[in-house]
């Protein structure tokens, strides 16, 4: 196996397709190769289909040679999350209760984009039953296992996207984050992924957690993520919630640095007990980018903590979701899913409203703190990935996932793009995140800052050993 064509970034491909050194068929082949090899430790795809990926690869090796690439990522092979249309494939969303049938045939915006832009589809990535957790899990699907140590959970509900990329199976992916489920994922696997500002990638059909909902880039490298940021953000007319484009080019400026930049650094947003592993990373972190010219100030932003009324909003969008589903259909669903939504559907419509109320308050006052702090960096996750197949670890206090999560969804509430990238390693050898999370509509900045982390620090991207172990569960010669 050729483990250094599996390392190569979106970006590198790129350069190699135009110049005639690589063939997209050559790295679609390897990609499937590493997944029939390496999948049946983290069970990230719930679908993968060779023949059709060849062909995408094939018309694309074939513009290549006449000269005529399409679009930005052509030939890049790209990982779908199951909860976006593909017109090839059903799309379940790790449902029994979906007709695969009544799927096909359709695009969501971010697969229309990328087809325009010359992708690879590689195969559908897990998700738990309608995204609705933190972990990745689901009676259709099973579990989805770290790529770091397959007995931990990969998170979620992005988790079959972040494994695939961490373990060299593609080089993006598509996620969705309605409280965390890009960045959890992320920070779990030891890869970089961007939740948009809120409206900046257009997404068909609306979640059923409304707002709180982004698709967004899962990706190896920042540089990475900012090109595919080019190909999601384009316009598209179904999404009537989407921001005006700005036809932003989010690979211009990303160089430019952090120098000059006022940065806040809060360990623990006043409230949340972080593992100390975790926080001593972060704070290394913050004085990499005051060591890179920004100003780095550490304080909290001064909110209490959202749970409840996240809570309400999100689990009123699977209560809505749910409404019409009979008794015998509920019956074929996750019950930890079912118990929280048939819970919120009890919420008086006060109750929600008054959750909107805080999350507005929450918005109006991160909105202020940003007129003095350009970003504002944090953990991603205040603990490293835990038993599989558990929606929180063992001997937690609560039940339910948004509970170790708390640094992720109060900004799904506000609608800011937060970037997690990775951060080192904790003591048990598990990947920590870092989180950087700007102004509304300045992904632009935010994706500059960890760029700037990433030329700073190249040795926090780090490939899981099993990356490059054979059958047999050794250590793989690199020329093999």
């Amino acid at each position: 196996m050729n483990h250094a064509l599996l390392s190569l970034t979106a970006t590198q491909m790129l350069q190699q397709f135009r110049d005639g050194t690589l063939s997209p068929v050559e790295v679609a082949e390897a990609m499937l190769t590493q997944i029939q090899r390496l999948d049946h430790h983290t069970n990230a795809w719930c679908l993968v289909d060779p023949d059709t990926t060849l062909e995408y690869a094939r018309a694309s090796e074939r513009r290549y040679r006449d000269g005529t690439p399409q679009g930005l990522i052509d030939g890049v092979p790209v990982a779908v999350k199951d909860v976006f249309l593909t017109p090839m494939w059903p799309t379940v969303k790790g449902s029994r209760v979906i007709d695969p049938a009544t799927t096909l045939g359709k695009r969501s915006p971010c697969v229309a984009a990328l087809e325009r832009n010359g992708y690879v589809p590689l195969g559908k990535t897990t998700t738990p039953e309608f995204g609705w957790k933190g972990v990745t899990d689901s009676p259709l699907c099973g579990s989805t296992n770290n790529p770091w140590d397959p007995t931990l959970t990969a998170g979620g509900s992005s988790g079959g996207s972040a494994a695939a990329v961490a373990l060299g199976m593609g080089p993006m992916a598509l996620g969705t984050d309605a409280g965390g489920s890009i960045r959890i994922p992320a920070a779990f696997c030891g890869i970089t992924g961007l939740k948009p500002t809120c409206s900046e990638v257009p997404h068909w059909p609306a979640s059923p957690f409304g707002s709180l909902a982004h698709a967004g880039p899962m990706t190896w490298t920042v540089e990475d993520c900012a090109l595919m940021m080019n190909v999601l953000s384009e316009a598209d007319p179904r999404d009537s919630q989407a921001a005006p484009r700005r036809y932003i080019d989010y690979l211009a400026e990303l160089n430019e640095g952090v120098r000059g930049l006022r940065i806040a650094f809060s360990p623990s947003l006043g409230y949340v007990d972080v593992h100390p592993d975790i926080e001593h990373a972060v704070t290394e972190a913050a004085e990499t980018f005051r060591a890179l010219g920004a100003e780095v100030v550490e304080v909290d932003p001064s909110f209490s903590d959202p749970l409840a009324a996240f809570g309400h909003l999100f689990y009123g969008g699977a209560a809505n979701a749910m409404r019409d589903l009979s008794a015998r259909k509920r019956a074929l669903m996750d019950p930890n899913l079912v118990s929280v939504a048939e819970k919120a559907a009890q919420l008086s419509m006060l109750d929600y409203l008054g959750a909107v109320n805080e999350r507005m308050a929450l918005s109006e006052r991160m909105a202020v703190f940003h007129t003095k702090y350009d970003l504002l960096l944090t953990p991603t996750l205040p603990i490293t990935a835990f038993e599989t197949g558990r929606e929180v670890p063992r001997d937690w206090p609560s039940t339910r996932w948004p509970t170790w999560t708390p640094f992720t969804y109060p900004f799904n509430m506000t609608g800011q793009p937060a970037l997690s990238v990775p951060c080192g390693l904790a003591s048990n050898g598990l990947p920590i995140g870092l989180q950087i999370v700007g102004r509304r509509f300045e992904d632009s900045l935010v994706l500059r800052a960890g760029q700037a982390w990433q030329q700073a620090r190249p040795e926090m991207l780090q490939r899981p050993p099993l990356f490059t172990e054979d059958a047999s569960g050794r250590a793989a010669d690199e020329q093999g």
